[in-house]
């Protein structure tokens, strides 16, 4: 009897250790034998010697190994996944940064999407599509960040040679969570540091600082010949980013003019958003061309290549006037030049400049020529 109330003891003793191991990793994302020392109220030799049984069962693991006066810091294992951030990358143009958080659950989408609306601090738009949101920022620009009223939010970003650094903030439990044992497994990672204090936990995120390019697509179809631009420009997007060096954001249709007699169907065109390594954005034409041209039904295939965040306000008035009337080639050719727009192919380019122009326009004015273009 006396065996098995001290094996009962023991498993007691057991649960009440791994117990804090799991609250330990849950708030802070690892812990210390002098942290499990402190919670259970024990000496270190005891702690030490529990995390190392539970070391041996599997049930915890060393995150970080020990290295000068640093010390080992540990976490526990549960049949919680691994991470729920699928992918989180940055691009910057000039100031301006877009931060993706692409998520393997709608749910946790919606509750970053709203917390870090709600939060405030450095975001200065926060909007969702499906399992990705986007928040804008400015670098070294941060505001009050309330998180009285919110669990997480962003603190601030800044440069950092070709890198991003966005600071996350929030309060113990499932947004630390996120942010201390997720989110550095999230492709495009490249580090998070963490730190707590009063209560509050915060982390530097690290991501390279990519290139934002929209390319617009139009008059890749032909009347009695079939061919749709929608499903091109979403094949030429899977086509881009099969390399892993260009991630794809999103694919849009926008409707254009419906007074144009030589239109295919609904003069629709299309446009297709992607974050690019640096490095290869020079050669994405070259590539983009040699896929129009292999796959357009149509000789007339036009595209058209925007770089940056932003759309210029005389690049805008084009796709505006692009949606009402019949616009020259020409026309459009000296507009795109002006602003930096590369055009390739033919009659299609009409199109594809207007798509690009209007990149930034909500969903409902994309698709209805009666709700007028959104000028910023």
């Amino acid at each position: 009897m006396a065996d098995k109330d001290k094996s009962s003891g023991v498993l007691e003793r057991r649960g009440a250790f791994l117990a804090s191991m799991r609250q330990m990793t849950f708030e802070a994302g690892h812990f210390t034998i002098t942290n499990l020392a402190s919670v259970m109220g024990t000496p270190r030799s005891t702690a030490q010697d529990w995390i190392n049984r539970l070391v041996k069962e599997g049930c915890i693991f060393v995150k970080y190994e020990s290295h000068g006066r640093n010390p080992a810091l540990y976490a526990s294992r549960s049949a919680l996944p691994q991470t729920t951030c699928k992918r989180i990358f940055t691009t910057l143009d000039g100031s301006d940064v877009e931060i993706f958080h692409e998520c393997l659950s709608s749910g946790c989408a919606g509750f970053c999407e709203f917390h870090h609306r709600k939060a405030g601090g450095a975001a200065l738009s926060v909007t969702r599509d499906g399992m990705m949101f986007l928040e804008q920022a400015k670098l070294g620009v941060s505001g009050e960040l309330h998180l009285d009223s919110a669990a997480v939010g962003l603190l601030s970003v800044k440069k950092d040679g070709q890198d991003i650094i966005q600071t996350i903030r929030s309060i113990p439990g499932g947004p630390a969570y996120s942010l201390t044992s997720m989110m550095g497994h999230a492709k495009g990672v490249k580090g998070v540091k963490i730190v707590s204090s009063n209560g509050v936990i915060t982390g530097e995120v690290r991501t390279t600082a990519l290139v934002h390019v929209t390319i617009g697509v139009d008059d890749t179809d032909l009347k009695g010949c079939g061919g749709a631009t929608f499903a091109l420009s979403q094949a030429l997007m899977k086509y881009l980013t099969d390399s892993g060096e260009v991630i794809g954001i999103r694919h849009q249709v926008a409707v254009l003019c419906q007074d144009i007699p030589e239109k295919t169907a609904g003069n629709s065109c299309s446009f297709i958003e992607l974050a690019v390594e640096p490095g290869v954005v020079a050669s994405l034409s070259v590539k983009v061309c040699r896929f129009l041209e292999e796959e357009s039904v149509s000789d007339e295939w036009g595209i058209a290549i925007l770089t940056g965040i932003n759309v210029p306000s005389g690049l805008l008035m084009l796709g505006k006037k692009i949606r009402e009337e019949r616009v020259s080639l020409n026309e459009v050719l000296q507009t795109a030049k002006r602003f930096g727009v590369q055009v390739y192919g033919h009659n299609g380019i009409i199109g594809a400049v207007g798509a690009v122009s209007l990149k930034n326009q909500p969903q409902n004015v994309l698709l209805d020529l009666a709700n007028p273009v959104v000028i910023r």
